[in-house]
């Protein structure tokens, strides 16, 4: 009788197990369709406003090859 019922236990807990690692698995697909479908969510991108400000300086000033006066110098009389 106590064989019994744990054989029951240990069945219910395989079948817990599975039922769980199925889940598991259909979520880990789901958030991989997901993903491939928006590679945007994967750029880098700067973590402060301070990086922010420092990105957009560099590339405002390397880029263009434009007149590179002071923003004073830039300010309508």
């Amino acid at each position: 009788m106590h064989q019994d019922k744990e054989q029951q236990s240990r069945e219910r807990l395989r079948s817990l197990a599975a039922t769980l690692m199925m889940l598991a698995f259909g979520l880990a697909i789901l958030a991989f369709l997901v993903a491939i479908d928006r590679p945007h969510w994967f750029h880098i991108r700067p973590a402060s406003g301070t990086a922010v400000a420092l990105s957009h300086a560099a590339s405002s000033e390397s880029g263009g090859g434009g007149d590179h006066r002071s923003a004073a110098a830039n300010r309508p009389l």
